[in-house]
C-alpha cells in the first residue's frame, strides 16, 4: 500500500535556525499518527509542510507516492487541510464557516447543506447552524474548525494540539469526534500534541520529538512500555513528574520528585518513576483538609486561567500543580493570585506512568 505522505530527510531552516534536522516519516493511510513532543520540537513545522502551507529547505516530501513539488502546490493542497491551535473563525454563522470551503469549491448548494448537516453531527454540534461561531465557547469553536475540515473529504487531516487550553468535557468530546471520524470514515490523520495519556489512547502510531529530530516511533505499546529516558520530559503535561522511587513497609512507594516534594502511590516502584496526577482528582481548600488522602501540599496559587464553567490554577508547592475547581468553588473561596492554599489527593489517584 502506497503511504498517504512522506517524509525523507526533510530538514526546515529559519535563517540560522535549524527546526527540523533530516526527519523520516511515513504516514498510512487510515490511520491516526500523534507527532509528540514539547513546544519547540518541531511538530507544527511539520504539520504545516504536510499542508503544503510551508517548503523544506531541503529532502523529499511525496504525497500518495509522488514527489511534492513546492514552485506549484495548487493541486496537492486541496488533499490536505490544517487545523490550527489557535481557531480562526468568521464572524458568521455556524453554517457559513463550516460550508466556506464548499462554496469556494463550488460544491452545489444542496450538497453543501447535506455535508454540513453530516458534519456537525459528527462533532455533535446539531442545531447550531444559526449561531454566530465566534460567540460559541472555546471547545464548541475547535469542533466547528474540525467539521469545516471534515466536510473537504481530503486525504489528509492535520491536528495542531486540538485540545489544548479546553476543559475536560470538551476535551473528551473532540478526541471521541477523532476517533469516530478515523474509525467510522477512514480518515488520515496526523496530530501534534504535547499530552502523553491523549497519544496513549488515541493513535495507533506515534513519533516522539525533540529539538527537530523524531528520536523514537511505533505503537503506543511499544514506545510506553517502556519509560524511555526522555519520555516524561518530552511528553510534558500538567503534573507530570519524574523522581527517585523507594519503596515502604506499608506496600506503597514514596516518590522524590526534587524540590522537597514527595508524593506517595500505590504502586511499588524502586528507583527513577514517572507519575502523573489529574487535575480533576486534586481538592483545593483555604485549610488543611481531614481525610486519609497520603498527600497533602500546601502553596501558593501562581497562575489563573477561565475555563468558562471551570478556572485552571497552578499551584507552586515546592513543584507546580495544576488545579481545576469550578467557577462557583473559586468565587466562594475568594481565590487569587498569590493566595495560601492547601491541595491533597490520594496515593490511588497518582498513575505510575
Amino acid at each position: 500500500m502506497i503511504p498517504v505522505a512522506e517524509l525523507k530527510d526533510v530538514t526546515k531552516a529559519y535563517g540560522n535556525k535549524i527546526v527540523l534536522d533530516r526527519v523520516n516519516l511515513q504516514i498510512n493511510e487510515g490511520e491516526i499518527l500523534a507527532l509528540l513532543g514539547p513546544n519547540g520540537s518541531g511538530k507544527t513545522t511539520i504539520l504545516k509542510i504536510l499542508a503544503f502551507i510551508e517548503n523544506p529547505t531541503g529532502g523529499e516530501v511525496k504525497f500518495q507516492g509522488e514527489k511534492v513539488n513546492f514552485k506549484n502546490t495548487e493541486k496537492v493542497r486541496l488533499q490536505s487541510t490544517l487545523v490550527f491551535q489557535k481557531t480562526v473563525l468568521f464572524s458568521t454563522s455556524v453554517y457559513n464557516n463550516i460550508a466556506y470551503g464548499l462554496k469556494i469549491r463550488k460544491v452545489p448548494r444542496e450538497t453543501r447543506y447535506i455535508e454540513v448537516k453530516k458534519a456537525l453531527e459528527l462533532v455533535k454540534l446539531s442545531g447550531f447552524e444559526k449561531r454566530n461561531a465566534r460567540k460559541l465557547s472555546g471547545g464548541e469553536q475547535q469542533r466547528v474548525a474540525i467539521a469545516r475540515a471534515l466536510v473537504l473529504k481530503t486525504k489528509l487531516l492535520l491536528l495542531d494540539e486540538p485540545t489544548a487550553n479546553l476543559d475536560p468535557k470538551n476535551a473528551g468530546i473532540l478526541e471521541e469526534v477523532i476517533d469516530t471520524v478515523n474509525r467510522e470514515n477512514k480518515v488520515t490523520i496526523v496530530m501534534a500534541t504535547h499530552n502523553m495519556f491523549q497519544a496513549k489512547k488515541l493513535p495507533h502510531r506515534i513519533a516522539l520529538m525533540d529539538e527537530g529530530k523524531i528520536t523514537e516511533a511505533g505503537a503506543p505499546a511499544e514506545v510506553f512500555v517502556k519509560l524511555s529516558k526522555n519520555l516524561a520530559r518530552f511528553a510534558a503535561v500538567d503534573n507530570t513528574f519524574t523522581g527517585t522511587a523507594e519503596a515502604t513497609t506499608a506496600g506503597t512507594s514514596i516518590v522524590d520528585v526534587g524540590n522537597g516534594v514527595q508524593i506517595e502511590v500505590t504502586a511499588q516502584r524502586q528507583g527513577t518513576t514517572a507519575v502523573f496526577i489529574n487535575p480533576q482528582d486534586i481538592i483545593l481548600s483555604k485549610t488543611v483538609l481531614k481525610s486519609s488522602a497520603r498527600n497533602v501540599f500546601k502553596g501558593k496559587i501562581t497562575e489563573i486561567t477561565d475555563l468558562d464553567s471551570l478556572v485552571k490554577l497552578k499551584v507552586n508547592v515546592g513543584k507546580p500543580l495544576t488545579v481545576q475547581v469550578t467557577k462557583r468553588s473559586f468565587n466562594e473561596m475568594l481565590l487569587c493570585l498569590n493566595a495560601e492554599v492547601f491541595v491533597t489527593f490520594k496515593a490511588s489517584s497518582v498513575q505510575v506512568i
